[in-house]
């Protein structure tokens, strides 16, 4: 995509789709084998999804902060979490979408690294993409990158302007290419 080119973008912005996904999210998660103690919403847009799934499971929810890239913020909080996790507690990590694979990479890296036990943590997104580096274990909807360029907007996001928007599409070309 050259630098001038204006990404598509895609708007989830209407509510009660939005509420379809979250809840299809949480019976996925609820109708399977593992099953979370804790919900923990990756910031910014895991937070919203992951409040949702937190009261339709009845599961309490804790929170991290990736994407503002405080240095030290989040891999304190995942330090915490780790120590959870290699305690007996599972848990549930959401996020809107997985794109790169970025997100999941270092928090599993992270964590493993701090002594977390791989076998109590899981990640649910709403979108998924195939092409992924680092695997999400339960979605609802999935795409591939390949072939699917399109810039997913989620409600939370829709009320930014639309050059905010298009800004933020495009600080990651390789998604658009």
């Amino acid at each position: 995509m050259s630098d001038d080119a204006e990404p598509e973008l895609f708007y989830l912005e209407y509510y009660n789709d939005f509420l379809d996904k979250v809840r299809l999210l949480a019976t996925r998660v609820a109708q399977g084998e593992w099953q979370p103690d804790f919900i923990i919403g990756i910031g910014r847009g895991g937070l919203v999804p992951a409040v949702f799934v937190s009261h339709q499971l009845d599961v309490p929810m804790l929170s991290i902060d990736h994407s503002a890239k405080v240095p030290g913020f989040a891999d304190e909080l995942l330090g915490k979490i780790a120590t959870m996790s290699a305690g007996g507690s599972r848990l549930l990590f959401v996020d809107d979408i997985n794109d790169s694979g970025g997100t999941v990479a270092y928090i599993r890296q992270l964590l493993t690294d701090q002594g977390c036990d791989a076998a109590n943590l899981r990640f649910a997104m709403l979108i998924n993409n195939v092409r992924s580096r680092a695997a999400a274990d339960i979605w609802v909807d999935e795409i591939d990158r390949d072939t699917d360029k399109r810039w997913f907007v989620f409600p939370w996001e829709a009320v930014s302007d639309r050059e905010t928007i298009l800004e933020e599409a495009r600080s990651v070309p390789e998604r658009l290419d």
